[in-house]
């Protein structure tokens, strides 16, 4: 007898892709189902499979999947942000029709929200799985791949850059749309960020042998189940995850749309879903059908090496939207074979990453996988000495993508007008005694971005490296050569040169650094930083402590 298999939105943009699979095996007997019985009927028509209707809203739900006896229902209608009352009404009815569940959900709520059913998928002896789809599913699949070896993970970051002729279903576009410009959770440097969707733009390229290269693609944060459940999952620092829009006028056109959103002047783009979707279908022309998805994973190895990680997948013909659908495919394989634990969770490293692709044997899709050094920049600025600093000084110096630190400090000040005036055009902080200090370094293109605050007041910086031996900061306007030494197991900062406004400060103006950093009996790092000018004297000296501040360490 052959087990039935109903899909929700089984002839939408993903749910017909896992439609078009399940009905390629003679042991599935497929329902496809949603709201538009003429539409389920045509996809049926040209695929296979039988149509049905089953609409989420109705209140015989449960008796309506239950007269189905489906041994299991996957749920790709969404958009799952929409889900407000009683958002698991769907895996619910599957439940009590004793079926098992899976739904292709990528909001972070809806997915991590998941586990209040877990005693009753246990008690039923069924597997009720959320975010069965390229993020989390497919993503810590590649996470748990790429991790292995590494002691410790600073970075997994995730992208995905679908071709402009990829198609777009009104849920999709709401989902998008919806979170452009509202707040929405990244995790960075060991804790919990909130940032604008649609912010942060980056490029970024995928390079396949074989394959023409996606190259300078843009793509913004968005929201993704990935920032809360891989964190924990993987001891992961930081996770973020960002999407893309071919085109740069639809992509640069949704982030200007999303500042009036950043801004509170309206609450949410999601109403402007429809148009934006015509305007989209306008724009279909252009553009390409290739598409993909880089997830990156950076951090120590075993043998304390910097590495990063990357995997690549592009996709052509048309092919990327079969991705979604890929970890639907394979975790149907494994319920069939009784090797999915049961129990109600996100779906996050259920399968191997060898299965995905082999599932994605039949698509025009390629994937590759790359592993270099992570270059530091104070390892590349101290080459073979940055190995003779202690571990407390190389750990606070090892920044791939944040890092927070936490102490105190006693601060001395210079008497006089002039002295007064320097420290508050430069933010140095005032004099006290064990004044709470927090230090966050971020690693930004080739450089770092520090923030020291003491007692909440900031003093900015940007590091980058010099010429051979040296680091370039730069505060505001002013910017210094500082050559970077270790002497007896001290790091020290000495002042070289410096410029204002691109200017070469004269020597005599140049001001003098006796910075050095060490390691205390406790196993913190020790910092003492005086700085001073020939023709005034002291500037301003601050010496303490500074110890991790975050969850993994």
């Amino acid at each position: 007898m052959r087990e039935v298999v109903l899909v929700l939105g089984g002839y939408g943009v993903f749910g017909s892709r896992i439609s078009m699979a399940l009905a390629r095996d003679e042991l599935i007997d497929l329902v496809v189902a949603g709201r538009d019985r003429r539409a389920a009927a045509a996809f049926c028509a040209v695929h296979g499979g039988r149509p049905d209707v089953v609409d989420r809203e109705d209140p015989g739900l449960a008796d309506r999947i239950r007269s189905l006896s489906p041994f299991l229902v996957i749920d790709a209608a969404g958009p799952f942000q929409a889900y407000c009352a009683r958002p698991y009404r769907v895996a619910e009815a599957a439940l009590a029709a004793g079926a098992h569940y899976l739904d292709l959900s990528d909001d972070p709520a809806f997915t991590t929200g998941i586990a209040v059913l877990d005693d009753a998928a246990r008690t039923a002896g069924l597997a009720v799985l959320s975010g069965v789809s390229s993020v989390p599913a497919l993503s810590s699949a590649v996470v748990a791949e790429l991790a292995a070896g590494l002691s410790d993970i600073h970075l997994v970051d995730t992208a995905i850059l679908p071709g402009n002729r990829a198609p777009r279903g009104l849920s999709v576009v709401r989902a998008i749309v919806g979170q452009a410009g509202r707040p929405t959770r990244m995790w960075r440097g060991d804790r919990a960020q909130s940032v604008p969707g649609w912010s942060g733009l980056k490029r970024v390229s995928l390079h396949v042998s074989g394959k023409p290269p996606v190259s300078g693609r843009w793509a913004s944060f968005n929201a993704a189940p990935d920032p809360e459940l891989l964190p924990r999952h993987f001891r992961a620092r930081s996770v973020v995850f960002r999407a893309g829009l071919e085109l740069k006028i639809m992509h640069g056109g949704l982030l200007l749309l999303s500042l009036p959103v950043r801004w509170g002047i309206v609450a949410s783009l999601a109403p402007l879903a429809r148009a934006l979707k015509w305007t989209a279908e306008r724009l279909a022309p252009f553009g390409s059908d290739t598409g993909g998805m880089r997830v990156r994973v950076a951090g120590l190895t075993q043998q304390g090496r910097t590495e990063a990680r990357d995997w690549v997948l592009v996709a052509g013909s048309g092919d990327g939207p079969h991705v979604p659908a890929v970890p639907a495919r394979v975790l149907h394989r494994r319920l069939r074979a009784g090797a999915v634990p049961p129990g109600a969770r996100p779906c996050v490293a259920e399968f191997a990453l060898g299965e995905a692709e082999a599932a994605m044997a039949d698509l025009n899709i390629s994937t590759a996988r790359t592993a270099e050094p992570f270059p530091l920049v104070f390892a590349e600025t101290l080459v073979a000495a940055f190995g003779q600093l202690p571990a407390a000084v190389r750990d606070l110096h090892t920044v791939i993508d944040v890092r927070h630190w936490r102490g105190e400090a006693d601060v001395e000040t210079g008497s006089g007008a002039m002295a007064r005036i320097i420290r508050m055009l430069t933010g140095f902080p005032a004099a006290g005694s064990a004044i709470p200090v927090t230090v966050r370094m971020e690693r930004r293109g080739a450089g770092e971005l520090w923030e020291r605050r003491f007692a909440g007041r900031p003093l900015r910086s940007r590091l980058t490296r010099g010429g051979p031996g040296l680091i370039r900061e730069r505060f505001g306007p002013l910017s210094f050569d500082i050559a970077l030494k270790v002497e007896g197991g001290c790091l020290t900062y000495p002042v070289v040169a410096g410029r204002c406004i691109g200017l070469p400060v004269p020597r005599m103006l140049l001001p003098v650094s006796e910075t050095a950093e060490s390691v205390d009996a406790e196993g913190r790092v020790r910092f003492d930083v005086a700085v001073s000018l020939p023709w005034l004297g002291r500037i301003v000296r601050y010496r303490g402590w500074l110890a991790r501040d975050d969850a993994v360490g």
